[in-house]
């Protein structure tokens, strides 16, 4: 039985991650990858196959990704970009009829996720708070800005002064004028949650933000703080979540204060360091949905574990086009 990481770009850490786990539980298995262009994706060079398919927007993507997966034996796909995951959700039943489980949220929490003003709805409705929203007309100083559809930090502003607004943040219909949260008061964290078969809470990592790179934790640290306690409270079931979450809190170094920024339904970028913690997500799903296996509660990941990432090669000798 093997596994399928789509989209895998750079994404070497999780391969390994999860060669390492499905080899201890079945050590026939393998970890394949997709990407647009597998020579040129470290992530699949490393990985125990690589095959090229189109972009997820093609006619034909999901075609002939069910084509792979019957071709190589692969029971599970794990998606790692946006982009997949509601043409996934939307075909889920398909592909479950063919043998292929696909760990993916709900199409409709998706659609939450990928939206930022829903997603305020939903953490509204969850007791969270949220940066307040302001009309274009109508706004206070600092901002912060950002697209209500975006991913990676693409189109993200930090506005100070009426100077700094321009013709273009007023007219693009997919920017937000939010409030802003001085980064001097709060401290930004990406959690990352793991949700059973069945929706519920089985953990909860919140990794702190210390340096990022195109929209991707470079530097991090294990926390183990009120965000673990604060999650378990508020978000302790989601109706249609699934596998890995990476959620997005900011919270107020000296007061009572955490706001919600969003939730990301898949692996996040930093999510080698919540597993180098002792946050097992890769063994987890193979258990869960390979092996049926109940999965418990775990809260003894390590704390303060900090992370420095640098730049590694992956040399591929004799390399033709």
């Amino acid at each position: 039985m093997n596994i399928l990481i789509t989209s895998a770009g750079r994404r070497v850490s999780l391969v390994k991650a999860f060669q390492k786990e499905l080899k201890t539980l079945i050590p026939e298995g393998k970890v394949m990858t997709t990407d647009f262009n597998i020579s040129l994706s470290s992530a699949c060079r490393v990985s125990d196959g690589a095959f090229q398919l189109p972009l997820v927007t093609d006619s034909d993507y999901l075609n002939l990704l069910i084509n792979v997966c019957l071709q190589n034996n692969i029971k599970l796909i794990i998606p790692t970009i946006d982009t997949e995951l509601l043409l996934l959700a939307q075909n889920k039943q398909l592909l479950i009829k063919n043998g292929i489980t696909p760990i993916v949220a709900s199409h409709d929490f998706i659609n939450i996720c990928r939206d930022k003003r829903q997603m305020s709805s939903f953490f509204i409705e969850n007791n969270i708070k949220v940066a307040k929203e302001y009309s274009k007309y109508d706004y206070k100083l600092p901002l912060f800005i950002k697209p209500f559809n975006g991913s990676r930090s693409v189109d993200t502003f930090i506005i100070n002064s009426h100077e700094d607004l321009t013709e273009y943040h007023f007219k693009n219909e997919n920017l937000m004028f939010l409030e802003y949260l001085d980064h001097s008061k709060y401290e930004e964290f990406t959690c990352d949650l793991y949700y059973d078969k069945n929706h519920y809470l089985k953990s909860v990592v919140p990794r702190q933000r210390i340096e990022v790179r195109d929209g991707e934790v470079n530097k991090g640290i294990t926390k183990r703080n009120v965000l673990v306690d604060y999650i378990k409270e508020h978000l302790s079931y989601i109706d249609g979540a699934i596998g890995c979450l990476t959620a997005q809190f900011f919270k107020h170094l000296s007061k009572d204060k955490i706001y919600g920024i969003e939730i990301n339904a898949r692996f996040g970028g930093g999510f080698p360091l919540a597993y180098a913690a002792g946050a097992n997500y890769p063994k987890w799903i193979i258990e869960e949905y390979l092996f049926n296996k109940d999965i418990a509660f775990y809260d003894a990941w390590e704390d303060n574990l900090l992370m420095l990432r640098y730049d590694n090669e992956v040399l591929v000798h004799d390399y033709k086009e």
